[in-house]
């Protein structure tokens, strides 16, 4: 059901929304450390509907991009 659900949203160009448990996932952390960087400013793309707090999807995938460093190739 989630994949129906990302592929409809996708369709009509609406943003993928996560929330702090998920964001916390991605990176690797815990949900009150995501707390804490949403109140410091500290991640972008956020979204407040009442006392729920969402990530847009698209927002955090390119602040990662932005602050990777690249690979040393040889």
């Amino acid at each position: 059901m989630k994949r129906v659900r990302q592929d409809a949203t996708r369709q009509h160009n609406l943003p993928v929304l996560l929330d702090a448990d998920q964001v916390a996932e991605v990176l690797r952390t815990s949900k009150k450390a995501i707390y804490a960087m949403i109140e410091r400013r500290q991640l972008p793309g956020v979204i407040r509907i009442g006392r729920r707090v969402l990530l847009r999807e698209d927002a955090l995938l390119d602040f990662l991009r932005q602050r990777s460093s690249p690979s040393l190739e040889r």
